[in-house]
């Protein structure tokens, strides 16, 4: 299996990620602890998570780091995973953003729930405008230094910011954010392309983007809105129901036809054949869907493939062009 550098960290890793946003919620802990195995004996090997998922179920926040660090105590397969997790989202309380005081706090709460030592990848999960870079940048060295996090990523960050707060770590010789986790796919595209791309490329900061198959759109599973009532996750894929996602989802059928592979493999293996990618974050329910997501790290698109991809799949602003 090949494996892609975080950055400029020590950390290595395959080119598809395990999405834990679904471990506690669509996902129970036995169906997750079978997907997790299945997912190492695939030659996978790293997880993320982060402390906020899911607060939206009702397990409530912090139930896919209690599954997973259930799953590290019974398996023992803590040291063949690179854990990812993330802080910062409201974990109600008052407890949330990128403080000092709060992120001392909130690594030992998800080391705590996660069962270990160490956080691998320990990444803000927005940014936080009402504290100072340089506080937030303090303190993850400290964690670092700690042994408490090895490297430290951001998510969701505007280029202007993450720039800022790379420049204020190499100024002060603090560990820095060697990851960036935007939302990006074949379908979201402009937002990670419009400027963030090239701050990850001229940084070297690895991509590990969310939502890799738009909720599930680019499996090809919802192809009209009478779909949409597929999953609990179907009514937030009516958006991409528009002429450019149907269109997108012609040119995955061609593609994987002629590969005999399935679409959603295809829509990831486009995503890690992109500049500056690591490798996508992708969920499964079930360990069938997970076979068919971890086929895409062996898929070869080639160049025709591409152009057919990305000509359909451009977005407007690009297309009109």
């Amino acid at each position: 299996m090949e494996l892609r550098r975080l950055g400029r960290s020590d950390l290595k890793v395959a080119p598809l990620i395990l999405g834990g946003n679904v471990f506690g919620w669509t996902a129970d802990e036995a169906t997750s602890f079978r997907i997790l195995d299945a997912f190492v004996d695939g030659g996978f090997n790293c997880v993320d998570t982060a402390d906020v998922y899911a607060a939206w179920a009702p397990a409530g926040a912090g139930c896919s780091e209690r599954v997973l660090g259930a799953w590290f105590k019974a398996s023992g397969k803590r040291d063949r995973i690179v854990l990812a997790t993330k802080l910062g989202s409201p974990m109600g309380e008052g407890k949330q953003g990128l403080s000092a005081k709060y992120m001392v706090e909130a690594v030992e709460a998800s080391l705590g729930r996660l069962q270990t030592d160490v956080i691998d990848l320990y990444q803000s999960h927005r940014d936080d405008p009402a504290t100072p870079q340089e506080e937030t940048a303090e303190a993850f060295d400290r964690l670092v230094k700690a042994g408490k996090v090895r490297a430290i990523g951001s998510s969701n960050f505007e280029p202007a910011r993450l720039k800022s707060a790379l420049e204020v770590s190499a100024s002060k010789g603090l560990a820095r954010y060697d990851t960036e986790q935007p939302l990006f796919n074949l379908y979201d595209r402009a937002g990670f392309e419009a400027g963030l791309q090239q701050v990850c490329l001229e940084n070297e900061v690895g991509v590990i983007p969310y939502y890799g198959l738009a909720s599930g759109f680019l499996t090809g599973k919802y192809r009209s809105e009478a779909d949409l009532a597929k999953s609990p996750r179907g009514r937030g894929v009516k958006k991409y129901l528009d002429d450019r996602g149907l269109a997108i989802l012609a040119a995955l059928d061609q593609v994987s036809s002629g590969l005999g592979a399935t679409p959603a493999q295809v829509a990831l293996a486009w995503v890690m054949a992109q500049p500056s990618l690591v490798g996508p974050i992708a969920s499964a329910t079930s360990v069938e869907q997970l076979q068919d997501l971890m086929g895409s790290a062996r898929l070869k698109l080639s160049a025709a493939d591409l152009v057919a991809l990305d000509t359909a799949s451009a977005p407007a602003a690009v297309a009109a062009e």
